[in-house]
């Protein structure tokens, strides 16, 4: 998906962490506690890569309270997510090369589990997988959409839906191996071509 409008938006900040989505607890992004550093990297659900810029303490309903200060890298807007619920709302670390050769292998795969649904449905049911923050439940949104486009149009959102998945995969795999998002587009491109 294409974030230039987004861009106006940088110095918008969020405070989330009451509720959100919480992955379907993979094995290799198990939801335990996990602590950031400012520097470090971490993966927003549905909004990508973001860099922890602070750690900030705020006083909320009477409660001091521990925030990590996240920059999205994609489009710098920032969001701030208590430190206690950091787990709960799917804040996660960047994926391992263990993590990205899973991902291929779903990419690689051909099962199609959407094609009859009418677009709407398919939509939901892709957008519910991606809020989930799991790269696993991504990577099949992007399987799953570009398959389906070889075969039918895909509606408008499925297309922004498809740009999207694409990415959000691409950009965390770039950082995790030290890449350029080109290396890892056209690693991806080559996947898809060759089945």
């Amino acid at each position: 998906m294409q974030r230039k409008e987004q861009k106006k938006s940088s110095v918008e900040s969020e405070v989330l962490g009451r509720s959100g989505a919480v992955g379907k607890g993979d094995d290799m992004q198990a939801r335990s506690e996990i602590q950031f550093k400012v520097g470090d990297k971490a993966v927003y659900p549905a909004q990508g890569v973001a860099e922890v810029v602070n750690i900030e303490e705020k006083d909320i309903a009477g409660n001091r309270q521990r925030f990590y200060v996240l920059r999205i890298l994609d489009t710098d807007r920032k969001i701030m997510v208590p430190v206690t619920n950091a787990s709960a709302v799917g804040l996660r670390n960047v994926i391992s090369e263990v993590e990205i050769r899973e991902i291929f292998d779903i990419l690689r795969e051909r099962t199609i589990g959407f094609d009859t649904q009418t677009w709407n449905r398919r939509y939901r049911g892709f957008m519910d997988k991606i809020k989930t923050g799991s790269i696993y439940d991504v990577a099949e949104v992007l399987r799953d959409l570009y398959r389906l486009k070889t075969d039918k149009q895909l509606s408008f959102g499925e297309r922004r839906m498809l740009d999207t998945a694409r990415s959000l995969i691409v950009k965390e795999i770039a950082i995790s191996r030290n890449q350029t998002e080109e290396q890892v587009k056209t690693e991806i491109e080559a996947i898809f071509m060759a089945n």
